[in-house]
């Protein structure tokens, strides 16, 4: 495993600096599930594996994140005693592409800080989750103002005082993103954000996504964005048409012409680069989390990017040899399911909120 912690890359979990934690009890060796060096073997396995989670029913809450548009989006939450709950840390979770609040990675990390007395929101993005109706509008990557709009919404009701932003994949980008947006103005309320497989260069990603070893990713993805397209067009008629459709044959033609038309942008690149948290990642000044499987199928991290995330003394950047795309699969033991991503982030976050706890003492 190598964590980028001071000027380069070392090969094992180091003291952090700066406004990093000084202390990394919370980071442990990555070691890949047996059988499970292969990038594209742990990404298919997270993915397919069944998993038990322990999760009261949850509060079904919807925000309006855009006004002007009326979008609105649907969360589901886990609140502990009212008495106790605007003290304790907040969970707020964005899934990835085509992911919803029920995706297997929400439903793990929302078990594991229940369990351990936290707050969990569970936001989905706009449309998902069969929410089409709640928007007029399509969901992208740029839209690191719900996740803002989200959290401010809820630190308002119940007057948290600590919450943290975990992102997968196109949800780390979002998470990202909104805490950079918010440079050295970021509400007190939050404490930490973490992006896991975060696509922070979006243009990259799109384009590994093209080539032959990674057609059955983008094929998947490609097929549900389409379904839920074809839905949208059925529902707002005056909004949307089918006639771009058969233009659409990856998902890059799909933000050249079935996004980028209705979401304001210019083309495809004009997307990628606006929408991209490489941009503003630099202004984070929250103790932020990045993981990064170097064995990710599609994830690339431009050098500049990797040069922002590395002097940034807010940001721990750790990158491991396997893990996937938001997978990082280890062998589960009595006491550890094996989800490294999973308690990695979440030891992270506590080691946060006990810093906080101590401070405010």
């Amino acid at each position: 495993m190598r964590s980028a912690n001071e000027a380069q890359l070392l090969p094992q979990p180091n003291s952090l600096t700066g406004e990093r934690l000084q202390s990394t009890a919370w980071l442990k060796e990555f070691v890949p599930r047996r059988g499970m060096r292969n990038g594209d073997v742990q990404t298919l396995a997270a993915n397919f594996t069944p998993r038990r989670v322990q999760l009261p029913a949850s509060e079904s809450i919807v925000v309006e994140v855009d006004p002007a548009t009326h979008s609105r989006v649907l969360c589901h939450c886990n609140w502990q005693p009212e008495e106790i709950r605007s003290a304790c840390m907040t969970l707020l979770l964005v899934h990835g592409l085509e992911g919803s609040s029920q995706s297997q990675y929400m439903l793990g990390n929302a078990d594991k800080a229940w369990r351990s007395g936290w707050n969990v929101i569970r936001m989905n993005m706009r449309n998902c989750a069969n929410t089409e109706l709640l928007s007029p509008t399509l969901y992208h990557s740029g839209l690191s103002g719900d996740v803002q709009a989200v959290a401010q919404y809820f630190a308002a009701q119940h007057r948290l005082t600590q919450m943290a932003w975990v992102g997968y994949s196109m949800g780390g980008n979002l998470v990202l993103k909104a805490a950079g947006e918010y440079g050295d103005r970021a509400p007190t309320w939050l404490r930490a954000v973490v992006g896991v497989s975060p696509v922070v260069d979006l243009a990259p990603a799109a384009d590994a996504l093209q080539h032959r070893r990674n057609r059955l990713y983008e094929w998947n993805f490609l097929r549900n964005m389409m379904r839920r397209y074809r839905r949208k067009v059925k529902l707002f008629p005056d909004r949307f048409s089918s006639a771009n459709c058969k233009l659409v044959r990856s998902i890059r033609t799909y933000d050249e012409y079935i996004l980028s038309p209705h979401a304001g942008f210019a083309g495809a690149d004009d997307y990628y680069y606006r929408s991209s948290a490489a941009r503003v990642i630099d202004r984070i000044s929250v103790r932020s989390l990045i993981l990064h499987a170097l064995d990710d199928p599609f994830i690339r991290i431009l050098p500049e990017t990797r040069a922002k995330l590395v002097a940034n003394p807010h940001i721990n950047f750790v990158e491991t040899k396997h893990g996937g795309h938001c997978a990082f699969l280890a062998a589960a033991t009595s006491t550890d399911d094996g989800y490294w991503a999973e308690s990695t982030l979440h030891g992270f976050v506590a080691s946060v909120s006990q810093l906080h706890s101590r401070q405010v003492r």
